[in-house]
């Protein structure tokens, strides 16, 4: 039997059975987390063991072990590509994924490619927020920069900064700006609005969820300052943006690496 044959033979069988992968959406607000630094949400993916369900997966191999090694091996690809696309340098990427991916060779339970899986994630992800913070900076503006990313969901303000580094607000005020090029308000809000972009492609949260989730004062503000940010509705941004236009170093969804 041609290769052919067998594909569509196969094609046959699985549309009988009526199995479909799961939506992108969840994997790309992962992959997007890892590559900016959100160790936060990475963690907790971790914790969750998203890795290790197979509901809705593809299956690579019927021996779930070597399955789960396909899956890891693909993970890895992709994280190291984004990860380089966002700025760390070439051959230390490609350098920590032959690292983890040789690691496979020992490993002989799915628990074990877990737990190698979760390590690597956490890894990237920790050098990626590395990466994010500016070269040169105080370290008053680093712990701000820093808060704010962890508590973005809250609201900020220039006082739980202060506090943070035991400086004055007035102070700490001047001292960011003069760091940044902006103030701390609009800095803060600007994360808010980036955070904001990142749901409405790749989740299907409405609007006034997202308003509430990253603390706007309401649905209205939230959609004033975001078309004021972006030049478009946080709808049109949704409509023109959404993760049906998702794609990595060139290769779309229909690709294979």
């Amino acid at each position: 039997m041609g290769l052919l044959q067998e594909w569509y033979m196969q094609e046959a069988a699985v549309s009988e059975e009526e199995k479909f992968h799961r939506p992108l959406s969840d994997e790309q607000l992962f992959f997007h987390a890892v590559r900016s630094g959100d160790i936060d949400f990475v963690r907790e993916n971790c914790k969750q063991k998203k890795f290790a369900e197979t509901e809705g997966v593809g299956t690579l191999s019927r021996d779930p072990v070597i399955n789960m090694k396909y899956h890891f091996v693909v993970t890895t690809a992709f994280v190291t590509r984004l990860c380089i696309e966002s700025g760390m340098e070439l051959e230390q990427a490609f350098r920590r994924s032959d690292f983890y991916i040789l690691k496979l060779d020992n490993l002989y339970t799915c628990q074990d490619v877990i737990d190698l899986h979760d390590h690597m994630v956490l890894d990237f992800t920790g050098k990626m927020r590395i990466l994010t913070r500016s070269s040169g900076m105080s370290k008053p503006v680093a712990v701000c920069i820093d808060y704010i990313y962890a508590h973005i969901k809250e609201r900020i303000t220039i006082e739980n900064l202060a506090e943070c580094t035991e400086l004055s607000a007035s102070y700490l005020s001047r001292l960011f700006k003069k760091e940044t090029g902006v103030s701390v308000s609009y800095y803060i809000r600007e994360k808010k609005l980036e955070k904001a972009q990142h749901l409405l492609k790749y989740c299907d949260y409405s609007l006034i969820e997202i308003a509430n989730y990253l603390s706007f004062s309401s649905q209205s503000h939230f959609i004033q300052l975001f078309k004021n940010f972006t030049g478009l509705t946080p709808k049109k941004y949704r409509d023109l943006y959404s993760s049906s236009d998702w794609h990595v170093s060139g290769l779309h969804k229909g690709d294979t690496l």
